[in-house]
């Protein structure tokens, strides 16, 4: 009986301890499985960029498993920024390769798609700043000027995924106004809808939009009744009215957008803008001219001859930019562009040269 008991016992404890030991076995292949294998971009306050795997965060340090130099020990308090890379858009053939927020941009038009929250930037060109921030994933909101301060506009971009992650649409607009230039009487918007094929690497954007700008330069126009009136003596005839009014002119224009861009190294990209302009000149009123002339007489019977209102014509001014450039991007947090613009118009064409440095923040 009482060999029995001890058998019974020892049977109980190399049970307990055949349990103990494969639940710890089990625990060990459960962390093992669920391991974050994500690579992450860890930005330093200093500039410096690590790329790996987050082994551990304590609060105060994060390791980091990089494939370069394996684990590294880094301060929290000297991270400015991290972010998970994605697989299909963050790297090709294996490599990293950048595709941050710049990407949302060509020269002048942008693309459909999103500034993501946390990726707001700023561009800094020859003729004034800009300040782009999401408000959303899918929203965004800028801010553009001149060096001067004036004229102002805002910038406002709504993007949307389809079920196809080639495609992308979205929506744009700029309201502006002339700030301080012209007393603030200057105002216009742009408004456009977009479609973007390819991804953040290489893409082509086709834009339509419609564009109004009124400069505030209001004409007086007094037009008077045509015929002839007579005066003698160098006394000049009170020529009746016919019509007084203000006209106010108005520019609208048609605008098509062929925009693009396409990695040919691992920190430069090939950047292509195309803007097309079909503006014309609309006046409120007609604005134009009315002759008059002088006829005279004799013993100081004179006339004066009041010809008919001729209305202007609609000014029609069409307009071709291109924008071809080149973008190298050091860093994650800046990049440098460049572009060889020109205008062609049908009163003649001229250069329109353009360096951009882009700051993320």
């Amino acid at each position: 009986m009482k060999t029995n008991s001890i058998v019974q016992l020892f049977v109980f404890v190399f049970l307990g301890m055949f349990w103990t030991v494969n639940s710890f076995a089990q625990q060990d292949t459960i962390v093992l499985k669920t391991r974050d294998t994500t690579n992450y971009l860890v930005i330093k306050n200093d500039g410096t960029e690590f790329i790996g795997q987050i082994l551990s965060d304590d609060g105060r340090e994060l390791l980091l498993l990089t494939k370069n130099i394996g684990k590294v020990y880094i301060s929290k308090s000297s991270i400015k920024s991290i972010r998970s890379l994605s697989p299909t858009e963050d790297y090709k053939n294996g490599e990293f390769n950048s595709v941050g927020v710049f990407t949302t941009r060509y020269q002048f038009t942008t693309n459909c798609f999103p500034i993501k929250k946390g990726e707001n930037y700023a561009m800094i060109n020859l003729y004034g700043p800009e300040v782009h921030f999401a408000v959303t994933d899918d929203f965004s909101v800028g801010v553009m000027s001149t060096w001067i301060g004036s004229p102002l506009a805002l910038a406002f971009k709504y993007t949307r995924k389809t079920a196809n992650p080639k495609w992308n649409v979205g929506l744009g607009s700029l309201i502006g106004t002339s700030g301080y230039i012209n007393q603030g009487r200057g105002f216009g918007g742009l408004y456009w809808g977009m479609v973007t094929y390819g991804d953040r690497r290489s893409n082509v954007t086709l834009s339509l939009g419609y564009g109004h700008f009124n400069s505030g330069n209001n004409q007086q126009v007094t037009i008077y009744e045509p015929g002839t009136y007579p005066y003698d003596n160098w006394v000049y005839p009170e020529i009746p009215i016919k019509e007084s009014y203000v006209s106010k002119s108005i520019w609208t224009a048609p605008i098509i957008g062929i925009a693009g861009q396409t990695k040919v190294g691992k920190r430069t990209s090939l950047i292509y803008d195309c803007m097309i302009l079909l503006a014309q000149e609309k006046m409120s009123k007609p604005d134009g001219f009315q002759s008059k002339e002088t006829i005279f007489g004799t013993n100081g019977s004179n006339q004066i001859k009041v010809n008919n209102f001729i209305p202007y014509s609609n000014i029609k001014q069409n307009a071709i930019i291109i924008m071809p450039g080149m973008r190298f991007q050091k860093t994650d947090e800046k990049a440098f562009q460049i572009s060889l613009a020109g205008v062609i118009s049908s009163d003649g064409s001229f250069p329109l040269p353009m360096a951009s440095w882009f700051y993320r923040f």
